[in-house]
């Protein structure tokens, strides 16, 4: 396995729908990515865009959902952060719960402990109350919560029949990784 030279971001994709946000984001990501899908997200990518080969050939790393011997596992491995996009409620619910039974879980569980940055893109809609409650709990522990709702505002002026998915899911993106610290080409002060 090797080693990481400079802090890698984390990247979840779970079983909810929302793949080619995870695409864009190994594309514009500044860092290395490393790589970890759950057995449902990788079967929601092979329905939603034929399969998880694209983003696997971007990442720096790329490793099994199952894998708690991976470097991810431990909070003593330096990381820019972590983005679990899409997030399913299922595994925000783990992660809220403190569970660390898969790879994902568990990187989660070390970016929250090492006071790091863990940004659950949720893709569910309606939410109930135990996802409102398990949100809350996520938040207080220190993740950001960040439905996968498009920053729409970065259109105003724009008409909606030209916008296409992948335009506001690359505003989007660019909000989640502004979020880790990198400048976006623009923001609202540019389009207001």
């Amino acid at each position: 396995m090797e080693k990481a030279d400079t802090p890698h971001l984390i990247l979840g994709i779970t079983g909810a729908s929302g793949i080619h946000g995870a695409r864009l984001l190994v594309e514009k990501s500044p860092w290395p990515i490393d790589l970890v899908a759950s057995r449902w997200g990788r079967n929601v990518a092979g329905s939603e865009c034929g399969g998880l080969e694209a983003i696997e050939t971007h990442a720096k790393r790329v490793f099994g959902p199952d894998d708690l011997y991976a470097p991810l596992s431990s909070g003593s491995v330096p990381a820019m952060g972590m983005v679990v996009l899409p997030c399913s409620a299922h595994t925000l619910a783990q992660i809220a719960a403190g569970l660390g039974d898969s790879l994902i879980t568990r990187a989660a569980h070390c970016q929250l402990k090492e006071r790091r940055p863990l940004i659950l893109c949720l893709r569910e809609a309606p939410l109930t109350l135990i996802d409102l409650e398990n949100a809350r709990r996520a938040a207080a522990a220190g993740a950001l919560i960040m439905p996968m709702s498009p920053p729409f505002f970065m259109f105003a002026g724009t008409d909606p029949k030209t916008v296409s998915m992948d335009d506001l899911l690359d505003a989007y993106v660019d909000r989640v990784l502004a979020l880790l610290g990198r400048t976006p080409a623009r923001t609202w002060e540019d389009i207001r």
